[in-house]
């Protein structure tokens, strides 16, 4: 029997229409596939701390759509998603939106062979994953988008990922309560382009997403 029920479902779609999203018939099976090999694959590989599928509906999918208006808004094509771990925003996104490429790295294999099942099973051909440490990834060209979740602080993120973008790239940093300490240590060369707090609908506690842009002008002027 199917760990994913009817329940899952209709919480799914009430979030996602609380937060604006709308999610077609096929969107919706995808996105509960996932969930499925989440918590399937969760009991061996400990992809994520939540053991209880009934909390990763709104802990994970929900949470994960909570950031879908204000990655539309960012455009551009190409998102790489740092230290994806279980998939966490990358892979509802790259459901959400099969005209992106989207990119999972993390450092750890078991997470990427969990990432990589995902991708076959669910046949997402927009879906690429690598296995290394961000520092070391070298990609042909710099991403639209960067997209972490619980990854790191607001400086390391900056610092890991800086080879990864140009003056293009919007940096989406997904938070709990705000960052401010974080904040004021932000590199010199990024500023904060806009911040929204979210309302994820299941979740309790703070979420806050902060959009962050690279100076490349070499001012160094610290606009964080």
């Amino acid at each position: 029997m199917s760990l994913v029920t009817q329940a899952h479902a209709d919480e799914l779609v009430r979030g996602a229409a609380a937060l604006g999203v709308a999610l077609d018939e096929e969107r919706k099976q995808g996105l509960l596939a996932y969930l499925a090999l989440l918590a399937k694959w969760n009991k061996a590989y400990n992809l994520t701390a939540v053991r209880d599928i009934d909390e990763m509906v709104s802990r994970h999918l929900i949470d994960s759509l909570s950031i879908v208006p204000n990655f539309v808004a960012a455009g551009g094509e190409r998102w790489l998603d740092v230290g994806s771990g279980g998939g966490m925003p990358g892979i509802p996104l790259a459901i959400l939106f099969p005209e992106k490429r989207l990119t999972l790295l993390d450092s750890n294999g078991k997470k990427t062979r969990f990432l990589t099942q995902v991708k076959l099973e669910l046949k997402l051909k927009n879906l690429e994953v690598i296995h290394s440490r961000v520092e070391a990834y070298q990609p042909a060209q710099p991403f639209n988008g960067i997209v972490s979740r619980a990854f790191s602080s607001l400086e390391d993120f900056s610092n890991w990922t800086r080879h990864l973008g140009d003056g293009e790239t919007r940096w989406l940093a997904m938070k709990g309560v705000h960052p401010a300490d974080e904040l004021a240590a932000l590199p010199e060369d990024f500023r904060v382009e806009a911040e929204h707090t979210l309302d994820v609908p299941g979740c309790q506690g703070q979420r806050h997403l902060l959009i962050l842009r690279r100076c490349v002008t070499g001012t160094g002027e610290n606009h964080g």
